[in-house]
């Protein structure tokens, strides 16, 4: 099966994209609630989270697991895939980032060479994205924000609130006053503020997340890496677990993503 972590309900945005374009597999949705937002922890700890999430999603059958998380992503994603994935026994499984195909498209989208990043404190200090834009494009413009307030707002299901959407225009007055024309959501919360994001910066920046991209990438993944493909299996099921409360989780689910799921597990992972 195809698992997909995130600490919280950030990944449902990536997710809802991968069932959409490929819903013939089995999913498996791995929600870190009780601990998010991970932005706001140390890179210990954020490694230390990862490392129970990835064991804990073998234990349970997955054969590929995808690092939806950002801050995951950027901080933790070499980490795991060495510890994890550099022995012999573990050449039919793999654990892949979003962070590198948003990066890739960004490049493609921007016409100026002026791109923003906005994300938790966690992924913007690293320069996580940064780094891989310069690999690419040395001369492309990278401005950075950290946003750190977004996430909890997010959880908490407030983000609609006036107060939400204050913050936010605060923090893109920085980022905006570069003239930039495209804009990566560098945490996959974000998409669920796209439209005040849109409306705060205008219609000459484009807003890239790693939903659509992700499982565009994936598809094309799968193709070249039958390997991984034959093993994943196609039963169309979904399964969700959160560490945090579970009804809470899928009201979240369905008022926001508009899809009907089952009860999600409450797990513990430490």
């Amino acid at each position: 099966m195809i698992a997909v972590f995130d600490s919280g309900y950030g990944g449902l945005t990536v997710l809802k994209p991968l069932m959409d374009q490929l819903p013939e597999y089995d999913y498996l949705y791995l929600g870190d609630n009780a601990r998010a937002p991970y932005g706001n922890h140390s890179s210990e700890n954020i490694k230390k989270f990862s490392e129970q999430a990835v064991e804990y999603l073998f234990s349970k059958g997955a054969k590929l697991i995808i690092f939806a998380c950002n801050t995951a992503s950027s901080v933790a994603l070499s980490h795991v895939q060495q510890k994890y994935l550099n022995g012999s026994k573990e050449t039919e499984k793999k654990i892949l980032g979003v962070l590198i195909p948003v990066a890739e498209e960004a490049i493609t989208a921007t016409k100026n060479h002026r791109i923003g990043v906005v994300g938790t404190r966690a992924t913007i200090n690293s320069d996580a994205y940064t780094t891989e834009i310069h690999k690419l494009n040395p001369n492309i413009n990278v401005y950075s924000k950290a946003c750190p307030l977004l996430v909890p707002f997010i959880e908490e299901d407030w983000h609609t609130k006036p107060e939400a959407v204050s913050i936010l225009k605060k923090y893109l007055k920085s980022v905006k006053s570069c003239n930039i024309d495209t804009l990566i959501l560098g945490c996959t919360h974000y998409p669920l503020m796209i439209k005040d994001f849109a409306r705060i910066m205008g219609k000459k920046v484009k807003i890239l997340h790693s939903g659509n991209i992700t499982a565009n990438k994936l598809k094309d993944y799968l193709l070249r890496h039958p390997e991984i493909e034959t093993k994943l299996s196609k039963k169309k099921t979904r399964t969700f677990l959160t560490t945090d409360d579970p009804t809470k989780f899928k009201e979240f689910t369905e008022k926001h993503f508009g899809i009907k799921i089952s009860m999600p597990q409450k797990v513990a992972l430490d």
